[in-house]
């Protein structure tokens, strides 16, 4: 990222995980190879996601764990939801902390961040569905640039406008829902199949590949271990620049959750 920190360019997500599965399901993403898990405020499961990290053996400075500010208006609530979610997570530091989506005032809470992230308390910060006016705005105010800013992204809403803005001012562009949450008929979709065949692979690798070459970093969800290793596998091949092509030719020109 801008600030050297390195992240892993492909996580694991735990957006509408129940709590009660999350442990577990972060836990078998852990034992297939991941690193990288993503959580919010209001998924309701830091908890259980640091219980998993925790409990895995896995030595905290090679997991990164990202999650996201929900519900904070100003500075002092932010520095005290910041500690909140430390308590949660069970750990001294956060890797990634992002405001989950442009409310309240965005420049107050992103200064309580640059605090906690002077102190120590995080290692890098960011921004989530910031697309490009409140991006730039923020920009003109804060004094670190966002390290990432996490966006719905996939093969029909490729961001391509706004990831060229954040590429010139230094922020790393991050995809929600890589896979669109199956929408749109992605899975059965004639040109991602075809390319998928040519590759002797999966509608969800060619679609994750997609991005990751690229350079997006993706953080798809699955509760079923065999998924999670899938989309592992989608960083051991390569499309063919005429595939990329092709599949830049899917971009529908919005939101398929029609939020941002």
């Amino acid at each position: 990222m801008n600030n050297g920190v390195e992240m892993p360019i492909l996580g694991y997500g735990t957006y509408q995980t129940p709590a009660r599965i999350t442990e577990q399901c972060v836990a078998d993403a852990l034992r297939v190879g991941y690193r990288s898990i993503d959580t919010a405020q209001c998924y309701g499961n830091e908890r259980e996601v640091g219980l998993a990290c925790k409990n895995s053996g896995i030595p905290r400075s090679e997991l990164f764990i990202t999650t996201k500010l929900w519900a904070c208006h100003g500075y002092q609530d932010t520095l005290r939801s910041i500690d909140g979610s430390l308590k949660k997570i069970g750990m001294d530091y956060i890797d990634l902390l992002l405001i989950h989506e442009p409310t309240g005032d965005v420049n107050e809470i992103y200064r309580a961040m640059e605090t906690a992230y002077k102190n120590g308390k995080l290692r890098a910060i960011g921004i989530s569905n910031f697309l490009e006016e409140r991006y730039l705005d923020l920009v003109n105010h804060c004094k670190v640039i966002p390290a990432v800013n996490q966006v719905e992204t996939h093969v029909f809403r490729q961001q391509k406008k706004l990831r060229q803005l954040e590429c010139q001012i230094g922020t790393r562009h991050e995809s929600w829902s890589p896979l669109a949450c199956g929408k749109n008929g992605i899975f059965t979709n004639r040109t991602l199949a075809a390319i998928a065949q040519n590759h002797e692979r999966s509608v969800a690798q060619v679609a994750l590949r997609f991005l990751l070459q690229q350079r997006i970093v993706v953080i798809p969800k699955s509760t079923h271990i065999e998924r999670m290793k899938e989309n592992l596998e989608s960083l051991d091949f390569d499309l063919e620049a005429a595939e990329m092509q092709e599949i830049e030719q899917l971009e529908v020109g919005r939101s398929l959750f029609g939020w941002w």
